[in-house]
């Protein structure tokens, strides 16, 4: 049996990852990229699986984190953008966090290496031709306007967008290391690290109520007429809207001091903190963490620089903002993320819905494996709700409940993998015994309930042999 291809469109994380589970399953794929030939307003390269935000996937505990469960559900898959990610991880903590150019070198790398993978560099511009029966749209949240448009025609729907936001990167050797100390909060080490993993800027009362007021000052970039409206994603907001919301938000968001104790004045509690985590393989950038930001660049170099141990800080990039797009996907899409109004496309990562790295290579795991199961005649069962992969793609495909009023579900936005979107279970542990866990206990021994539940229901998902790990 020798299976037509599978036209993949957008090489990023969800391309590139339904594009290897497709291969693995022994489906022909042609992967278009647009890139270098036609750019985005965020990316820098042509390499595939490019990193245009910050370098981190986020928490990899996979016992009491969502997104760290995430991660070992897609291993367990055969996932291409966690063996790259996990070959190229820097010390972050209790993140996983990886080396941009190395990371995307190896998903490029292995993806030209593969014997059923043709890579078509090239603008698909509008709508894929009649003859592609078989296509995942994985653009992403910079898709062009050429098939954006194409795709808003063909739904009806209005276009949903809210603002990215980019933190600025340092060079490490701009750093005054006698103000700066290493350290992960709590001391807790990651992959790769050692407990030592953040270097840490730290604020006096004083110095912290000079930054804000400077903050708030300082002069933004001003958005076109049609993007006025557009809100922003909350998981990613920029620095200077969250110090608008309270003087004390930042205190108790990105620049929390809990957990750290500053060795150049001992017994002595910093304000505030400010952290940035390693960035490249060398150690040599550094991303100031929670400092996406929509100021302008010379605004930008002038109040970051009052930051204590940033006086002179050399940036090698500075912050920005990019507009991203995404469906009404409950409305939109089936259970196997195939658009409604023509079955022939399906949709992936953060187009889709979903938010963050490893979110969108999760949704491309999905179409990839869904896709290619058509090709081959198999029926796809979609992964059990009670696992990472099923909540993320329940909220995506119709766990979206809409606002009172609101017409199909307009009022759907994107948000990250959390324990919020899995079915509930029995509260784990001593209560059977009539013994109450309370506080953090019980909301601990829930996540690790979740989290077992789930892993033994993804790995019963995925010892059914058409849906097997790819190779």
């Amino acid at each position: 049996m020798n299976p037509a291809s599978i036209h993949i469109v957008g090489g990023g994380l969800a391309g590139s990852e339904a594009t290897w589970q497709a291969a693995g399953a022994g489906v022909p794929v042609v992967l278009h990229e647009m890139r270098p030939h036609r750019r985005t307003e965020a990316h820098k390269t042509g390499g595939l699986a490019e990193l245009v935000c910050s370098n981190s996937f986020r928490s990899d505990d996979a016992s009491n984190n969502a997104v760290g469960l995430l991660h070992e559900e897609m291993r367990r898959a055969g996932s291409l953008i966690m063996s790259a990610g996990d070959r190229h991880k820097l010390p972050a903590g209790g993140a996983l966090a990886v080396d941009r150019d190395g990371f995307s070198d190896e998903v490029t790398r292995r993806l030209e290496a593969h014997p059923l993978v043709t890579i078509a560099r090239g603008e698909v511009a509008g709508l894929p031709p009649p003859e592609w029966d078989s296509v995942i749209v994985a653009t992403g949240p910079l898709t062009s306007p050429a098939l954006s448009t194409a795709i808003q025609g063909l739904t009806g729907e209005a276009e949903l967008a809210f603002f990215d936001a980019i933190a600025p990167v340092v060079h490490l050797d701009s750093i005054d290391e006698s103000i700066t100390w290493r350290q992960s909060r709590y001391d807790k080490p990651g992959p790769a690290g050692s407990g030592a993993d953040y270097i840490n800027c730290p604020m006096s009362r004083a110095e912290y109520d000079a930054f804000l007021d400077a903050l708030l000052a300082a002069e933004n970039t001003s958005f076109k007429e049609w993007e006025a409206s557009t809100p922003y994603f909350d998981g990613c907001l920029p620095i200077e809207v969250m110090a608008e919301r309270g003087r004390d938000t930042l205190r108790f968001g990105p620049m929390k001091p809990v957990g750290l104790s500053n060795p150049h004045r001992p017994g002595e509690r910093p304000h505030a903190v400010v952290q940035l985590r390693q960035d490249n393989a060398l150690g040599t950038l550094w991303n100031m963490v929670g400092f996406q930001t929509r100021l302008k660049h010379a605004e930008q170099v002038r109040v970051f620089r009052m930051i204590p141990g940033l006086k002179s800080a050399q940036f090698a990039r500075l912050g920005g903002l990019h507009r991203n797009t995404f469906l009404n996907s409950p409305k939109l899409l089936d259970g196997t993320l195939r658009l409604k109004a023509d079955p022939r496309l399906r949709f992936a990562g953060q187009i889709t819905g979903c938010e963050g790295y490893v979110e969108s290579a999760a949704i491309g795991l999905l179409a990839g494996r869904a896709a290619a199961a058509d090709r081959l005649g198999q029926a796809w069962v979609p992964p059990p709700p009670t696992t990472a992969f099923g909540a993320l793609l329940g909220h995506i495909t119709g766990g979206h409940i809409a606002a009172e009023g609101e017409g199909g579900a307009r009022s759907f936005q994107p948000m990250n993998v959390n324990f919020g979107l899995f079915p509930p279970i029995a509260e784990p542990g001593r209560e059977a015994a009539g013994i109450p866990i309370k506080g953090k206990e019980r909301g601990l021994a829930r996540k690790q309930a979740l989290s077992a539940r789930a892993l033994a229901d993804l790995d019963r998902w995925l010892s059914v042999p058409h849906r097997a790990a790819a190779e």
